[in-house]
């Protein structure tokens, strides 16, 4: 299955490709050996802003309807220079005009070009659904096949608190031509800080067919039972040992490996 990518249209190729990525950084070492846990994490593919390795911006939600976006740059020594702060104001209780404003910029840069930029990593029209509600732009926007849907969700296992909630989105992009957005939702006085390397949100994609749940017979649930069985047996078996002493079995990592590569069982050759 061919999915189609496509740049960001007012950044084209900025910001990284999208990528599958079955670690988490801050996770315990011991979840490396979980075959599972890192399948999960590795479901569809990371997906990054439009930034360059030089630049940063926050996100932040100051309440009463007010949303900023601040834009960075890396100075000399490591230091993030400001360069503007553009301000998104919604009208009392949420019905009106979004009205613009920019509350710092450098003296090259217009108001204008400076509200330009902030719609380049986060979609006005979609704050506040709910309150607080932000949506930040991806670098890359996705064209699926005729029958399969794009699922935008937030980085999977990634657990560190605090982790602000977001909106799973389900969108026919084998026909919408979708933006890819992320939509997080921020309590008063907290933002998210996006960056070149930081993945901003996770996509997936699902076929559109109609799922059916049919009920097991009890032969058949014989066999489900006696299959568990005889793979926690052979997990037994193959079990290990790392340098520090943690003891993990690469059974489950093999056998999928062998399924995917079409190779038959060691009782079946």
């Amino acid at each position: 299955m061919e999915v189609r990518t496509f740049s960001h249209a007012g950044r084209p190729g900025v910001g990284q490709h999208p990528r599958r990525e079955g670690s988490r950084p801050l996770l315990p070492q011991h979840a490396r050996h979980c075959p599972v846990l890192e399948s999960g994490s590795a479901l569809g593919f990371m997906v990054y802003a439009p930034l360059e390795p030089n630049e940063a911006v926050h996100i932040g939600y100051e309440g009463e309807g007010k949303y900023t976006c601040t834009f960075f740059l890396a100075g000399q020594a490591g230091a993030w220079d400001k360069v503007f702060t553009v301000a998104f104001q919604h009208a009392v209780g949420g019905l009106g005009a979004i009205r613009e404003s920019v509350e710092f910029r450098m003296p090259t840069i217009s108001d204008e070009n400076a509200v330009n930029m902030a719609k380049a990593f986060l979609m006005p029209e979609n704050l506040g659904t709910p309150p607080g509600a932000i949506a930040l732009r991806g670098a890359t926007n996705f064209q699926t096949p005729v029958g399969w849907d794009t699922v935008y969700t937030p980085i999977f296992n990634m657990i560190e608190r605090p982790v602000a909630p977001m909106l799973i989105v389900r969108v026919e992009t084998d026909w919408f031509a979708h933006v890819t957005e992320f939509r997080y939702v921020l309590q008063p006085g907290e933002g998210m800080s996006l960056g070149h390397t930081l993945p901003i949100g996770q996509v997936m994609f699902v076929p559109r067919e109609e799922v059916t749940l049919v009920a097991g017979s009890a032969a058949e649930r014989a066999a489900f039972q006696a299959s568990g069985a005889a793979f926690f047996r052979e997990k037994a078996e193959h079990t290990t040992s790392t340098s520090y002493g943690l003891q993990y079995s690469p059974h489950y990592l093999r056998e999928s490996r062998r399924r995917r590569d079409g190779e038959a069982a060691p009782d079946e050759k």
